[in-house]
């Protein structure tokens, strides 16, 4: 009689009782071709676009929270989920809030660099802009998310690249004076002056994220609720470039994928790939574009009849995007 009470002591806790694991599976996918309730994810003004067609979907990986000990194994057991400490996701000390944040923060930047990527790639006349800015650092009470900055310290700025150079001859302490234009006015001088940075105290900080923007009266939005990360970066860049560009960059087909991007067209790695051309064969993709890094993995763990093809930049997924339109194959993954 005691064993079969420990016994049910045991599924009741096991039923009820949160386990530290958190549940990995397929997640939401949207066309960055389209509307999400009624606002196009991508979109141009003060630019002329052109019709599309066909999908650009990305995918994301779901996380299950809160899973009872008994549910977690099910899940695993099922072969549709992987299983992951909730320390990975979560890192004590962080609360929630903390977490969803972080991801939004990168969210935020992998729509600044899919922007500049597009824009590079286009060869459309482009500004550096603020980006965003880190609370509380020293540019936070000087400039603002939108500023056009022109010059440092008497160097003229023209790339996110030329300021980075620019920034990283900088000294804490040091005052630097940045020509910068705000809401289109003649550019005038603000002084910031560095911080030592967190990492490295012998570097500057300013906590300034730069960006690439379009020139003066055109604007570019990229929009998306409910999702974080940086992940999506690749077909959002994509997405542009298609409506930016004459005749449909899918030629009608069902294209989803998946990559961060930085400003320059690089395309990173993700985690997830399984889950994420699960859910793209589910919805119905035929090809999924992999960030070069995610090949192996990527071949190893395909579903059947899902074309794979490995891109590294941002020009190597549109013009895999071309060959697939001229009836050719582009380059798979192995």
């Amino acid at each position: 009689m005691t064993a079969l009470l420990v016994l049910v002591g045991l599924a009741v806790v096991g039923s009820v009782v949160p386990a530290p694991v958190v549940a990995l599976g397929p997640g939401p996918t949207f066309d960055t071709l389209g509307d999400v309730d009624g606002t196009p994810v991508v979109s141009a003004e003060g630019l002329p676009t052109y019709p599309t067609e066909g999908h650009l979907n990305m995918t994301t990986v779901g996380v299950t929270d809160g899973i009872s000990g008994l549910r977690a194994l099910g899940m695993w057991a099922s072969g549709s989920f992987r299983l992951a400490p909730r320390s990975t996701l979560y890192p004590p000390g962080e609360s929630t809030e903390q977490v969803t944040a972080q991801n939004q923060q990168e969210f935020d930047g992998s729509i600044a660099n899919a922007e500049a990527a597009a824009l590079t790639h286009l060869g459309l006349p482009t500004r550096v802009t603020v980006g965003s800015l880190t609370d509380g650092s020293p540019s936070a009470d000087v400039l603002r998310a939108g500023d056009e900055i022109r010059a440092v310290s008497g160097t003229p700025i023209s790339s996110v690249q030329g300021l980075l150079d620019a920034l990283g001859t900088a000294r804490p302490g040091t005052p630097l004076v940045l020509a910068v234009s705000r809401d289109g006015a003649a550019p005038s001088d603000v002084t910031v002056v560095p911080a030592p940075h967190p990492a490295d105290p012998g570097r500057a900080f300013l906590g300034i994220t730069p960006a690439t923007s379009p020139a003066d009266g055109q604007r570019l939005s990229i929009t998306l609720g409910d999702v974080g990360g940086p992940s999506a970066g690749l077909m959002f860049s994509l997405a542009l470039v298609d409506k930016l560009t004459p005749g449909p960059l899918t030629g009608g087909r069902f294209i989803a994928g998946t990559g961060t991007i930085d400003a320059e067209g690089g395309v990173g790695p993700i985690s997830g790939i399984r889950f994420k051309m699960l859910r793209a064969q589910e919805v119905g993709a035929q090809t999924f574009l992999v960030p070069a890094e995610n090949c192996t993995e990527a071949a190893a763990e395909a579903p059947d009849g899902l074309q794979l093809a490995r891109v590294g930049t941002l020009d190597e997924a549109v013009a895999a995007l071309r060959t697939l339109d001229a009836g050719g194959t582009p380059v798979a993954c192995s």
